[in-house]
């Protein structure tokens, strides 16, 4: 993906992390959301790829599921270090 595409698939993906593990838009900007959209992408393609799954595989479902699942897992563990 180029970077325009992975800049908008990490703002969605962290905007709709966000809004499933409840975190208020005020505590995260648009910047927050793209770098834990694309962190979060990361992390959930090492899941699937440590679950026998394929990683992140291009702009589509499968792949916005895997990085919410990432993007999920990030946010857990930053609560629990506060």
């Amino acid at each position: 993906m180029g970077i325009i595409l992975w800049i908008l698939f990490g703002a969605l993906v962290g905007w709709l992390a966000s809004l499933i593990m409840g975190t208020n838009d005020d505590q995260q900007g648009i910047l927050a959301n793209i770098i834990l959209g694309i962190i979060g992408a990361f992390v959930g393609g090492i899941i699937m790829n440590l679950l026998g799954f394929e990683g992140i595989t291009g702009f589509n479902i499968y792949s916005i599921l895997v990085a919410i699942l990432g993007a999920i897992v990030i946010i857990l563990v930053v609560r629990l270090i506060r």
